[in-house]
């Protein structure tokens, strides 16, 4: 009866999490934050480095920062505006609505993971802190996984993109080449987020002393 009961609470915890997001569009900084994070991950894009069948870049930072601070619904619509901007900014190819919903899950796995999670963070605070880099350890690896190993792999051989036969080769390339990444990928992500909420909190706490 208690495991009932604690799993109706984490289902309600977690349904509340999409709820409170979503209201994040009607706050105006949240809207600001992500506005600003979009062009900051737009930035990083023109960094990109093309390899056959893949690219390496960092903007995936700036989504999983939109993530932490407005949430799952936020951050699954920052990662299609960022799919679909970046497009536009650049054009490669055929525009994939598919794609754009694949990047917006991307937001979605930050957003689950991570919001509110600076609520709790405080320098000295080592249990919160710990947590909050565990976290975003289980989201980069998720987003890895899902996301660019299987989903943009997936269709990319699907809708002809590669050749049935080269597959498993690409398959084997990406993995490869994110299991590096992630050596980069990962200590950049756990210094990122603190450093991002204690100039948020300053940011919020001058503005409220004014």
């Amino acid at each position: 009866m208690m495991h009932d009961f604690k799993e109706v609470i984490s289902m309600k915890s977690f349904l509340t999490m999409f709820k409170d997001s979503s209201k994040e569009f009607e706050n105006v900084r949240s809207l600001t934050i992500t506005a600003i994070f979009i062009a900051i991950s737009m930035v990083i894009e023109k960094f990109t480095i093309n390899l056959p069948f893949t690219k390496i870049n960092f903007a995936f930072l700036a989504i999983a920062v939109i993530g932490m601070l407005t949430g799952p619904v936020m951050g699954f619509v920052a990662g299609m505006i960022c799919d679909i901007v970046g497009f536009l900014v650049n054009p490669t190819g055929a525009f994939m609505p598919i794609f754009t919903i694949i990047a917006g899950l991307q937001g979605l796995i930050y957003g689950i993971l991570l919001y509110r999670k600076q609520e709790n963070f405080c320098i000295g605070k080592l249990s919160e802190n710990v947590s909050l880099s565990i976290r975003a350890v289980i989201a980069r690896v998720l987003d890895v996984v899902i996301i660019n190993l299987f989903l943009n792999t997936y269709f990319t051989v699907k809708l002809g993109f590669i050749p049935n036969k080269t597959f498993t080769m690409v398959l084997e390339g990406k993995l490869v080449k994110n299991l590096l990444e992630m050596v980069i990928d990962i200590p950049l992500l756990v210094l990122l987020l603190p450093a991002v909420i204690v100039i948020y909190k300053k940011t919020i706490t001058n503005r409220h002393s004014v």
